[in-house]
């Protein structure tokens, strides 16, 4: 008889217990939620205010050690990563150390947690180290997995993704925009839609997709993969969803619509077109990319002006893989996570997080992203439209540029209590975001305020065309060259961008030798360089066939007398002179 009372005892504490580890005591949030807006019932703090080198992609071990990319090795003593441990439970990081020396430029990416490895990857290698249980720094020793060859590039940035079968899923974008050589009006290089490699763009030979690798195996090349998914510019971000038992990716479109293509694209055109996609990656599918671009307004895939296009032409474009989501242009979606945890409303096991770094090419419209989007989603397809889950990372309203912004989110994980932990790339924030409400009665209610963000928060919503036209009732900006051709990459201030485009205001390479600055604005420029102790490498294209010596010389002389800049003027004849030697 006695073992029948112990039945109802060990029942009760088998479902106290399992409720106890499903609904961990969570620490307090910090006030106004750490600067985020987020629906209600849910709270926020800040594991850690900055880091030295700032921050990438991130991950979070079992144990609730965070694992962080650098961005900036340099000004992190050289090491590429860096550990955070919460020791007292207040879900502040009490324990930042430092670790692993690798080669990687400022848009090195990736950090996962995979089968007692961490995962990281720079522009062209990706890299793991062995988890050593219950210590925070992994073994000294740094395995390569997967090898790319020089020279790196922004879009290059291998993220990762595993599909639990043992195989690794890499992100190889490709260094170029829209496969033509940048010059306004130039047609792309390959043909549309061709069958044989030879005949299309040269990046999608070995560009430009993700591929598929052993994901134990050392040292392997990209022949040793199989090419699974083509058709796409930049992938930043990664996920498997065991749901689906597939792969998804998020994918920044093509820039520039307007400055190289000005009589057929308006600025208000450039700034909201094309979209970046959230494609369900299938096996061989193709994303269209460089012939095509999505436009999220007409939800049609249209040819590129290079081939053809003519803001109506489909060619075969309805023939390729199409989006789950089309996001406004240039809001830069760099991860993307599917919810697996208890602690979050159910409806978020449904749909994927997606994070949008924000745009550096809107001019003259104010910035857009920056901020976590939720699309809810069901059998890889979206259940409705995209939302809004967190915002409040920018600190200017609106953001006029991109160096401006304040906070810039990055990369998301999720810890092993169902909170969800995010990076962003300007200071090196990283915020934890837990649920505290209802869970059952947590419907479209909880999320209205965030459903108004959408419609009126200026770098989310759509821009009006002339009521959010920054530039209206503003002196014109001194030189014509620089509104046009410049200042989309460099800003407005001339600060540039903080990431891929390097500032003017204060640069060597603007006011000093005036030949060597000539010869980048007539030829272009590649490879990395360093300007005020900052690495960048994203390609400059060259401007001398389409710039005569007149608007040289008037838009060097402004970059040099501009924002705090005082070096003398450049003349005419010093550009032809340099034209005429014909010197790289």
């Amino acid at each position: 008889m006695k073992k029948l009372y112990i039945i109802p005892f060990l029942l009760l504490f088998i479902t106290f217990g399992f409720s106890i580890y499903q609904n961990p005591k969570l620490p307090l949030a910090d006030k106004n939620n750490a600067g985020l807006y987020l629906p209600d019932g849910f709270e926020a703090l800040a594991v850690v205010d900055s880091l030295k080198g700032a921050a990438r992609h991130l991950a979070v071990n079992y144990n609730g050690d965070i694992y962080v990319k650098t961005r900036f090795h340099a000004r992190s003593g050289g090491f590429g990563n860096v550990a955070l441990r919460d020791t007292n439970q207040d879900g502040k990081a009490d324990i930042i150390k430092h670790f692993s020396v690798y080669e990687s430029g400022p848009f090195g990416t990736a950090m996962k947690i995979h089968n007692g490895y961490l995962y990281f990857s720079s522009n062209l290698m990706v890299f793991r180290q062995k988890l050593r249980k219950g210590e925070l720094l992994p073994e000294s020793a740094i395995d390569t997995l997967v090898i790319d060859y020089p020279p790196a590039h922004i879009h290059q940035g291998k993220s990762i993704a595993f599909d639990g079968k043992g195989y690794m899923y890499v992100g190889w974008g490709a260094g170029s925009d829209v496969c033509s050589d940048g010059k306004p009006g130039s047609k792309g290089v390959g043909k549309p839609d061709a069958v044989i490699p030879g005949e299309g763009c040269p990046h999608l030979i070995d560009h430009g997709g993700i591929f598929k690798f052993d994901e134990n195996k050392k040292n392997q090349v990209q022949a040793q993969g199989l090419r699974y998914a083509t058709g796409m510019r930049s992938i930043i971000g990664m996920d498997w969803d065991k749901t689906t038992n597939s792969l998804y990716a998020v994918v920044h479109g093509r820039d520039y619509l307007h400055m190289l293509w000005p009589n057929l694209f308006s600025p208000w055109e450039s700034a909201v077109l094309p979209a970046d996609e959230l494609f369900k990656v299938d096996k061989g599918i193709d994303g269209g990319w460089p012939y095509y671009y999505y436009d999220q307004i007409q939800g049609k895939k249209l040819l590129n002006p290079e081939y053809g296009g003519d803001k109506i032409k489909q060619g075969d474009g309805a023939k390729l893989a199409q989006p789950i989501v089309g996001f406004p242009g240039h809001f830069a979606p760099n991860d993307l996570l599917f919810y697996k945890g208890n602690q979050f409303p159910e409806r978020y096991k449904k749909g994927a997080f997606v994070v949008l770094h924000g745009s550096t090419i809107r001019q003259p419209y104010p910035q857009g992203g920056y901020f976590v989007a939720f699309v809810p989603m069901e059998n890889g397809k979206a259940t409705g439209p995209w939302e809004v889950f967190a915002d409040g990372f920018i600190q200017t309203d609106p953001v006029l540029t991109a160096n401006a912004a304040g906070y810039r989110p990055m990369g998301i994980t999720e810890g092993p209590d169902g909170s969800l932990y995010i990076s962003e790339t300007e200071k090196g924030k990283i915020w934890r975001i837990m649920y505290k409400g209802d869970k059952t009665k947590f419907d479209s209610a909880q999320l209205a305020k965030m459903a108004l963000r959408k419609k009126t928060a200026s770098n989310i919503k759509t821009p009006d065309p002339v009521k959010d036209n920054l530039n209206l009732g503003k002196p014109l900006v001194a030189s014509a060259v620089y509104s046009t051709y410049c200042g989309t990459c460099h800003q407005s201030d001339g600060k540039g961008d903080g990431a891929r485009f390097p500032p003017l205001e204060g640069s060597e390479w603007v006011t000093g030798d005036k030949t060597r600055l000539i010869k980048v604005v007539l030829n272009g420029l590649s490879g990395s360089i360093t300007v005020k102790g900052t690495p960048y490498s994203e390609n400059m294209p060259a401007h001398g066939s389409f710039l005569n010596d007149d608007q040289i010389a008037e838009v060097l002389s402004y970059v040099r007398n501009s924002w705090g800049n005082k070096a003398d003027a450049v003349s005419k004849e010093e550009v032809a002179a340099v034209r005429k030697s014909g010197s790289k």
